[in-house]
C-alpha cells in the first residue's frame, strides 16, 4: 500500500504576463480616480456658491488643487517611483510597455489625457478591452501600452488598509465642503432673508420717526430720534436737529409711499424710501415727497438702528402744488 499525499490547497497565482481583464482595471480606476474626482467635484460647487476671493473661496480653491495634484500625483508619478498607483495596487495590475519595461512618467501622463478619446469617443474607447486581443483602449493603442496582471508576492503590503484612509479622508473632505457651503452660503441667505422681511416692515416706520417733528414736542420727539441711530450717525443727526431749533420750526411730518430692500446681511441693511408729507400749518402747509438711502445696522437686543441716512431727492411740493 502506498501513503496517500496530503493534498495542499491551490492559491491563484497570475500567470506571467497574464493581461487584466476588463473589470480589474476599471476597479483600479475607480480606486484610483473616485475619491480624487469626489473632492474636486464637491470643491467645485462650494467656489462657485461662496464670496470671491473670501476665505471660503481660498480654502475651497486649495483643497482642490490639492486633490487633482495628488490625483495626478498617485496615476502618473507613484508608479515611476514606487512602481504602483493606489488601485493598480490593490488590484493586482501594471501598466507596462509590451516588452514588459515600466511606461513612465510622461508616457503614464500622455496615457491618461488620451482617455479623452475613449470618452470622446461616445465612451466605445473604455469598452474597447472587452473585444480586444491585447485588452487595450484607444489610449493604450496610442501609446503603446498594456495592462498585466501581478502575481500576488510582488505586490506591495498594507494596500488594503492604505485605500480605506483615503475613501476616508475623500468623504470627510466631501462632507465638509458640503459643510462650508451650508455655513458660507444656505445659512448666510436665509440670515438675509429674515434681514429683509424685518427692514421691510421696521426699516420705513424708523425713517418717518427720525425725520418727523412737531414744535410743541420738538424735545422728546428729536430725543426718540436720536436713539434709533448709531453713535456713528448720531452726532449729524443732532446737529441738523439744533439747526431746526435755532430757526423757526414747523410741523414736519412724513409717511412712507414705498420702499426697496437694497442689500441685506445677517447684521446689515440698506433700502430706498420714498416719502410723501407736509409741512408747515394753516394756509402756510404745503405738501413735499422726498426719496432717501438708508443705511441699518442690527445694535443688542435685535434693535435696527440707522447707521446713515442719504437725502437723493430733497423734499419738494408734492405733484400739482407749487
Amino acid at each position: 500500500m502506498v501513503e496517500q499525499a496530503e493534498a495542499t490547497p491551490a492559491v491563484e497565482r497570475a500567470a506571467p504576463n497574464e493581461l487584466a481583464r476588463w473589470h480589474i482595471r476599471a476597479a483600479a480606476f475607480v480606486v484610483d480616480v473616485l475619491p480624487g474626482f469626489a473632492v474636486v467635484a464637491t470643491m467645485t460647487l462650494v467656489w462657485l456658491a461662496v464670496p470671491l476671493r473670501s476665505a471660503w473661496w481660498w480654502l475651497s480653491v486649495s483643497v482642490l488643487a490639492a486633490a487633482a495634484l495628488l490625483t495626478m500625483i498617485n496615476r502618473v508619478v507613484s508608479p515611476t517611483v514606487s512602481g504602483w498607483s493606489l488601485g493598480r495596487a490593490l488590484m493586482g495590475i501594471a501598466v507596462v510597455r509590451p516588452d514588459g519595461a515600466s511606461a513612465g512618467v510622461g508616457r503614464l501622463l500622455c496615457r491618461d489625457l488620451a482617455h479623452l478619446l475613449d470618452t470622446l469617443s461616445v465612451f466605445v474607447g473604455w469598452l474597447w478591452p472587452l473585444w480586444d486581443p491585447r485588452r487595450r483602449t484607444f489610449a493604450d493603442l496610442l501609446l503603446g501600452t498594456e495592462v498585466r496582471r501581478v502575481e500576488p508576492d510582488r505586490r506591495p503590503v498594507g494596500t488594503g488598509r492604505r485605500t480605506a484612509i483615503v475613501v476616508s479622508v475623500a468623504a470627510l473632505l466631501c462632507l465638509a465642503g458640503a459643510g462650508s457651503g451650508v455655513v458660507a452660503v444656505y445659512l448666510p441667505d436665509r440670515a438675509a432673508d429674515r434681514t429683509r422681511d424685518v427692514i421691510s416692515t421696521q426699516g420705513p416706520k424708523i425713517v418717518t420717526e427720525i425725520l418727523t417733528y412737531d414744535p410743541k414736542s420738538l424735545k422728546q420727539q428729536f430725543a426718540k430720534a436720536q436713539s434709533l441711530t448709531t453713535e456713528k450717525y448720531r452726532p449729524q443727526l443732532v446737529k441738523q436737529q439744533e439747526t431746526v431749533e435755532k430757526g423757526h420750526p414747523v410741523v414736519n411730518e412724513y409717511w412712507f409711499t414705498d420702499s426697496a430692500v437694497l442689500s441685506a446681511t445677517r447684521d446689515k441693511a440698506t433700502m430706498l424710501v420714498f416719502l410723501q408729507g407736509h409741512r408747515g400749518g394753516g394756509n402756510e402747509q404745503r405738501f413735499i415727497t422726498a426719496t432717501v438711502r438708508v443705511s441699518f445696522v442690527k445694535a443688542a437686543k435685535k434693535r435696527w438702528l440707522v447707521d446713515d441716512l442719504t437725502v437723493l431727492t430733497k423734499p419738494k411740493p408734492a405733484k400739482g402744488e407749487k
